[in-house]
Order: structure tokens, then C-alpha cells, then sequence
């Protein structure tokens, strides 16, 4: 009986007992569909964890002022204190002093609200300089960004986020060019940015205003050089690490403290993702656990069922090595009828994961991102199984002598 006989054989028996071997594959199919989803997750959240990174720039170092402490002894987190100002932000960017440093970005925010004619909407308004641009890694989909003159002269433009623009002008109209009310002064929309997709915070990077700081403070009616934050661009992801030394040095010395007593704090992009990072790992670990526990009841499901099929068909045994089927033929065959029934039970188990990618990120808001390499890999590992736990039962079947199987009732 060459290979294809194998095939048929082992499929005709398969099929003859259609609902045995959907109750056999049911554990295989469980534990697929659990791994390929579970793997799926993790990619989703990994994925939405480089959003944070391309958002803000891999290089890119954070720098932010301390804690405040009120006249009551209550100290407030970290960022409410005023100890960066533009003259550090100005001192970070002199590449003689911090030679790693590609740009610098300060920044000073606020909440406020944005009029039009018809609408209003609150969001966070940014006054920065024209390199937020560029160290924050971000494009104009349309329109353009302020220019030095603009933010030299304190010009009333803004720069709206895709969703601000899409919540403040619905339909078709454009929205550069248009006027709008930010605390009680008129600014003339010159760009929107380009849709990011990446959130922070639980803020979405896309809903914002950028303005000229001087243009900020003004509506603000702050009068100080305190910045909420000073983004800075290292010259390269491997020279990251130098230039969080050179800053933190050169901040210690314009602040006149000690590390202990540092009044600022300097982070990374991907430290300010690696506890999410992390607990996402974390949970994809222990689903596949319970996944592969769930793999394991299949195959050993297939196994049981195996031995059932072989005790069935003692005397089918008998008369084939009777009729000349050699040991390795009938173990052939019980190993092909195993590795069939794991196989389907993966690509069913694959075709219900990839269906519940379809569904479950509307139903959970997470997203759910298939990876071919782990869909081989669910089909190898669902083949595999079924080889593995039908070897004993064919072995069985092979081991079966003919005068025995014929006499068997």
C-alpha cells in the first residue's frame, strides 16, 4: 500500500465516524483558536506600543519639571512644579554643551476651548517652536506649519490635530483657512496635522492645537519662561543614552541640586511604555498556558480516541496483515488517521481565530493583530500534536498479531 492508499484509507475512516472525530478535534480546536488569539493580542498591544514610539520618535528624550510643594506641605506630582524654562530648553540645544543632541522642542500646554460659527470643542493647546515638527516626528496633511517670523511676532495661527479639525469642521469644508475663537482671540487655521493613531496617557495625539509659545502665554496671559515640558531629539537611538547624561548633567548644574534633589526628570519613549509592555507580556504568558493546557486535553483526547478505533477494528487488523500489510504499513495508517484529525483541528481552530480577530476589537476595544508566522506555527504545533499522541495507538495496532485480531469478537 504505497502513500496515497494511506491517504485515502485513513480519510475514509476518518469520515465514517464524522461526529467522533469533531468531538476529538474539539480540544485541539479550543486550544488553536486560544493560541493564535492569544498571540494576536500580544502583537495588538505591541503593536499599539510602537504607535507611542513612531509618535513621539524613537531618539526622543522627555524632559519634565518636578513636584510643587503649596504653602499647606501638599506636594503635587510630577510636572506641576515650574523649574524648566525656555533658557534651559535654549542651554540643551547648544551642541557644545550637549553634542548629542539633534533638536529641542520646549513646550507649554493648556486645556482650553476652540470656537467656530456653529461648534465649540475642548482640547490641549500647545505653544511650541517651529522644530516641534520635526523632534516630535510629525507631518502637515494639509496647510502648513508656522514659520520663526510667526513665532518671533506671536501671530495668531494654529495648527489643529486631525481629530480637533475633524470634531471643529465636519463635511467637506476645508479647515485651513478658516477662523477660530481660542480665549476670546481669533486664529486663523494655517495646516492640520497628520493622523498619528497613537495615544498618550489615555489622551489621543491627534486631538490638539499647535500654536507659537509666545501666541500661548499670551492668551494664557502667562508672563514667565516655565515650560510644561522640553522634547529633545538625540542624534541617533544609539547615542540616546550620552545625551540623557549630558542633560541631566548639564540641569543639574543650571539648577544648582544634586540627583537627590533633582527638580526635573528625564525619560524615554519606551520607558514610558515598558510597564504596558510589560504587562502585556505578562498576560500573554499566562493565556498560552492555559492554551497550551487546553492543547494538551486535545491531544490527549486524540490519543484515547485512537485506542478506541483500534480496538474497533481488531479484526480489520487482523485481515489486512493477513492479506500481507506489513507492521509499518498498519502503523502508517493509525499515525496518518491521528495527524489528519490534529491538522483539521487546527485550521478549523485557525478559521475561528481569525473570525474573532474580525469581532472581538469592537466588542473589547483591543486590538487583535494575526501573525502568518503564528498561524504556520498553530498548524505545525496542531500536526504535530496529532503525530505525537497517535504513535502510542498505532503502535499498538502494529503490534497486533493475526491469528489474534481474526479471533477477536
Amino acid at each position: 500500500m504505497n502513500l496515497s492508499d494511506t491517504l485515502r484509507t485513513a480519510w475514509d475512516a476518518v469520515h465514517a465516524h464524522r461526529l467522533r472525530s469533531i468531538l476529538t478535534m474539539l480540544g485541539i480546536v479550543i486550544g488553536i483558536a486560544s493560541v493564535v488569539l492569544t498571540v494576536g493580542f500580544g502583537q495588538g498591544a505591541q503593536d499599539e506600543v510602537q504607535k507611542e514610539i513612531d509618535a513621539l520618535g524613537s531618539n526622543v528624550l522627555v524632559v519634565s519639571p518636578g513636584s510643587s510643594t503649596d504653602s499647606s506641605g501638599v506636594r503635587g506630582g510630577f510636572g506641576s512644579a515650574s523649574t524648566l524654562t525656555l533658557e534651559d530648553a535654549d542651554s540643551i540645544a547648544d551642541k557644545s554643551v550637549v553634542p548629542d543632541v539633534d533638536g529641542v522642542a520646549p513646550v507649554s500646554s493648556t486645556s482650553a476651548e476652540i470656537d467656530t460659527t456653529s461648534t465649540n470643542w475642548t482640547t490641549t493647546v500647545v505653544g511650541a517652536t517651529t522644530s516641534w515638527l520635526d523632534v516630535r516626528n510629525r507631518e502637515v496633511s494639509s496647510g502648513r506649519f508656522f514659520t520663526a517670523d510667526e513665532a518671533e511676532s506671536g501671530a495668531d495661527v494654529v495648527v489643529l490635530g486631525s481629530d480637533t479639525a475633524s470634531e471643529l469642521f465636519s463635511g467637506p469644508s476645508n479647515p485651513v483657512g478658516q477662523t477660530v475663537t481660542i480665549g476670546g482671540t481669533q486664529f486663523t487655521v494655517i495646516g492640520v496635522l497628520a493622523d498619528s493613531g497613537a495615544s498618550s496617557s489615555g489622551t489621543s495625539e491627534d486631538d490638539t492645537a499647535v500654536m507659537p509659545m509666545s501666541t500661548e502665554k499670551a492668551i494664557t496671559g502667562s508672563t514667565s519662561s516655565s515650560v510644561s515640558t522640553v522634547y529633545v531629539e538625540s542624534t541617533g537611538g544609539d547615542t540616546l543614552s550620552a545625551a540623557y547624561q549630558e542633560i541631566n548633567a548639564l540641569l543639574l548644574n543650571l539648577h544648582d541640586v544634586t540627583a537627590d534633589d533633582a527638580d526635573f526628570s528625564i525619560s524615554s519613549q519606551e520607558s514610558l511604555v515598558e510597564t504596558a509592555s510589560d504587562t502585556n507580556e505578562t498576560l500573554s504568558v499566562l493565556l498560552t498556558g492555559v492554551a497550551a493546557i487546553s492543547l494538551l486535553v486535545g491531544g490527549i483526547g486524540v490519543m484515547n480516541i485512537m485506542l478506541v478505533s483500534v480496538t474497533e477494528r481488531i479484526r480489520e487488523i487482523g485481515l489486512r496483515k493477513a492479506l500481507g500489510a506489513t507492521p509499518k504499513v498498519i502503523r502508517r495508517q493509525f499515525i496518518i488517521e491521528a495527524a489528519l484529525l490534529g491538522l483539521a483541528g487546527g485550521v478549523v481552530g485557525v478559521l475561528i481565530a481569525y473570525g474573532g480577530a474580525q469581532l472581538l476589537p469592537s466588542l473589547i476595544d483591543q486590538p487583535v493583530s494575526m501573525s502568518v508566522v503564528a498561524t504556520l506555527g498553530a498548524l505545525g504545533t496542531s500536526l504535530a500534536l496529532g503525530l505525537a499522541f497517535g504513535v502510542y495507538p498505532a503502535s499498538r495496532a502494529a503490534k497486533l498479531t493475526p491469528i489474534d485480531a481474526l479471533r477477536s469478537e
